[in-house]
């Protein structure tokens, strides 16, 4: 192993975006079972240092692997179209529309019953924007055109928190009455 190794050469993986979650899973372990630091107990405190290095650099790797939408960004890195989400936050009019109409049906919700139609909507973004992400990566290798589909997924995740959280307080609130 090397610690310079892409996240999908550690694991093993063909570096593409459609990955089996229980493969990933499992290499995990197996990994983390032969870097962990007991293990190198008996051979001193440095081969202990190296073993924790690979502990750390598995975990990290495994963090980006299991989730689709650190795996597509880290995808479009590998292939020289970083995300740059913090700096480049331009996208296309009608997905600016969607976020602001999904914003007043948050602002204007006054039932679990409409969070839960909201989050049904955005749920059902985020599997299309998946499948879109799965497509321009995948078949298209289209890594430049993958990072708007990227950012608009890391929109659509942060707005499905939003839900959750309203979702949330309703629930508090209710309890507290």
């Amino acid at each position: 192993m090397n610690l310079q190794s892409s996240d999908f050469e550690l694991f093993g993986l063909v570096p593409q975006f459609a990955q089996d979650r229980a493969a990933i899973d499992t290499r995990w372990k197996d990994l983390q079972r032969k870097a962990h630091p007991d293990k190198f107990a008996a051979q001193g405190a440095s081969a202990q240092r190296v073993a924790m290095q690979w502990s750390v650099r598995i975990n990290e790797a495994y963090q980006r692997l299991k989730d689709p939408l650190k795996r597509a960004a880290y995808l479009c890195e590998l292939h020289a179209a970083p995300v740059n989400a913090e700096n480049n936050t331009a996208m296309p009019t009608a997905f600016l529309m969607q976020q602001m109409e999904w914003r007043e049906a948050l602002d204007e919700a006054r039932s679990a019953a409409d969070l839960d139609d909201l989050g049904a909507q955005v749920t059902a973004a985020r599997r299309e924007a998946l499948q879109q992400c799965g497509q321009l990566l995948d078949v298209q290798q289209d890594y430049k055109l993958a990072v708007q589909q990227v950012r608009a997924l890391m929109f659509i995740e942060r707005f499905a928190n939003d839900v959750e959280a309203r979702l949330d307080q309703m629930d508090t609130a209710d309890r507290g009455q």
